[in-house]
Order: structure tokens, then sequence, then C-alpha cells
């Protein structure tokens, strides 16, 4: 997370929200010669407080996890490189601008009988956005192979104990300042997101 409070204005809600929708993340954890870390999707609840989601059962994660752990989950959203010359004015320097929301809590492994409502529940969440589309179900599988791939994973939930966001959009900049950036941004940016970055620049509130 950017030290910089003026970063952090994104109410608990709004972090909540934003991780939710992008249910893709970083899970990290200590391990003994360093961070252990895994790209995993994942359901938040509608509080925020639960993130369900597996791991493979050979993956680093799940192997210490005889006893639940503490774990931070990032939740990156769109980033892009600001030029110093998109400000229109003189004496500033190249930076980035980002969103990214952490999950800090504890991860444990849970029961094995709730892995199939666990896999049916991500991909109803992931099937319903892709409407109309009729939705993929564990049901087209053939019960032979569902089981074989289900002993290859195992289901876990984390229990969040903390939610901090950066929302870094220029909001150190005045008004014209920080939209001439977001012009630039948008007809010359690269990165993730660019065009969705420059809308969310243009839509900060003062400045």
């Amino acid at each position: 997370m950017h030290p910089n409070p003026i970063y952090h204005d994104a109410d608990i809600a709004k972090n909540i929200a934003f991780a939710r929708e992008r249910g893709f993340g970083v899970l990290a954890t200590n391990g003994d010669f360093g961070p252990l870390i895994s790209h995993v999707p994942f359901l938040l609840n509608e509080a925020g407080d639960i993130a369900d989601l597996h791991l493979v059962r050979s993956n680093p994660i799940a192997r210490v996890l005889s006893e639940p752990i503490k774990v931070k989950l990032a939740v990156v959203g769109g980033d892009t490189y600001i030029s110093p010359d998109w400000y229109g004015i003189d004496d500033q320097v190249p930076t980035w601008n980002y969103v990214a929301v952490h999950l800090t809590g504890v991860l444990e492994l849970r029961p094995a009988d709730e892995l199939l409502d666990l896999l049916d529940r991500q991909s109803a969440a992931y099937e319903g956005r892709l409407l109309p589309k009729k939705p993929w179900t564990t049901d087209k599988m053939q019960d032979e192979t569902m089981q074989k791939m289900m002993r290859m994973i195992v289901p876990c939930r984390m229990t969040v104990t903390g939610v901090d966001g950066t929302w870094k959009l220029s909001q150190n900049k005045t008004d014209a300042v920080r939209l001439g950036a977001a012009d630039g941004v948008a007809a010359h940016g690269f990165g993730a997101e660019t065009e969705i970055i420059a809308k969310m620049m243009r839509d900060v509130v003062g400045g």
C-alpha cells in the first residue's frame, strides 16, 4: 500500500466491492525461505469478511495449511504510467497510477465435503457474467472425471480481518492538472485497463 494517506480515500465498502468484483488476486504468506505466493480466484461474501477459494493440493501454501496461517490477498486493478509532460506544469516527475486492495486475514483448510459446493458457487458466479450463454455446471462432468479432478485440489477459507485500498489517481494534483494527465493516459497511456484508470482520474472529486 502506498504510504500517502491521500490515496486511501476509498471507504471500506468501496474497497470490498472492488475486491469482490475482481474476484482474482495474489495470495501471500510467510515461508521458511521467503514469501509463498499464489494467484487465485476467490469468492468474497457480501460483508467482505469471508473469502472462499481452492488451491491445488501441491501448492506450497496448501502444504503449510496443517493449521490456520496469516495471509494477505492483494487484488489489483488497472495501472498506467504517468508522463510529467501531461500535467502541463513545470518541475514534475514520472509516476505510476493504479488501484489495489489488500485483504489481510487468516487462511484455513475446509473439510473435503465442502469442495463441490465451493466449485459450484465459483462456477455459478463466473459463468453468470457470460449471459446469455447457458452456464457451465459441474453436472456436465462425468462423475469419475470430476472426482479425479477434485482429488487434486483443496477447499480453503480466508477470514478477513483487515481491508486497505490504494486508489492512486493523481488526487495530489489540482483538477486541471489531473484532468490533463487523464487525457494523456486516455490517448497514449500504457499498462492495464488504461481507459478505466483515465475515467477514474476524471471522476476524482476535488484535487
